[in-house]
């Protein structure tokens, strides 16, 4: 069996980011596909197992605990569970990412 979740165009007002739990379509793990403008990014954050970061577009920074690290397209950075950590667009155009959480669902808690 599989499934295909099809791209919708968001509205004008709407994030470009998207967000997928695998729990909600059988599977195992869960992502974000992220699209954001310079000077964008989540705030510092932990999850309670290892995230992986594909950077498909732009210049993303990374921190990561106590260090901070610049990735470029064709990336991929990983943090280990319970670290804090964020990235930033610091480029000067789009930040293309995704974003991969070991998980079936995004456990996500705000430091």
């Amino acid at each position: 069996m599989f499934r295909i979740l099809r791209h919708q165009e968001p509205r004008p007002d709407q994030s470009r980011t998207v967000r997928f739990e695998g729990r909600d379509h059988g599977g195992e793990i869960s992502l974000f596909l992220v699209d954001n403008e310079p000077g964008q990014g989540p705030d510092l954050h932990v999850h309670p197992y290892s995230e992986t970061w594909a950077v498909r577009k732009g210049e993303a920074e990374f921190t990561v605990g106590d260090a901070k690290t610049r990735a470029f397209p064709g990336d991929i950075v990983v943090v280990a569970a319970n670290i804090p950590h964020r990235f930033e667009n610091v480029g000067t155009g789009r930040l293309e990412i995704v974003c991969i959480h070991a998980s079936d669902t995004i456990v996500q808690e705000f430091v």
